[in-house]
């Protein structure tokens, strides 16, 4: 068994083209013995977001706080918020952003143990 708290676990800047004021925290992967999942919290800042960008598998998606927008291949936008969950099925092309100018957007991102 593993027990942790987002407050004790590392926060990286995510640097890679399309990215904007976004930071990862792994609080759970395979490096914890985790078999098949991997958690990821992502937090974007007033105005991030995550890059446009699809995988060949799901991920699953819940918002711990904010508000914010899933953008959709077809350019579409679908308003997210504290408590939503979204499921992104493989291949879907997607971007996370954070609609708010003022507070922070943050959800928990889990995919496959090897992707991480």
């Amino acid at each position: 068994m593993v027990i942790t708290n987002l407050d004790k676990i590392e926060k990286v800047r995510v640097e890679m083209e399309g990215v904007k004021d976004a930071f990862k925290q792994v609080p759970l992967s395979r490096e914890d013995g985790a078999p098949h999942f991997s958690f990821r919290v992502f937090t974007l800042e007033p105005g991030g977001y995550t890059p446009f960008h699809n995988h060949p598998f799901e991920h699953l998606n819940y918002i711990i706080s904010g508000k914010g927008a899933v953008i959709w291949e077809d350019g579409s936008e679908e308003p997210v918020g504290t408590g939503d969950f979204v499921m992104v099925l493989p291949g879907e092309q997607h971007q996370y952003r954070n609609t708010s100018n003022r507070e922070r957007f943050q959800f928990i991102c889990a995919v496959p143990t090897e992707y991480e």
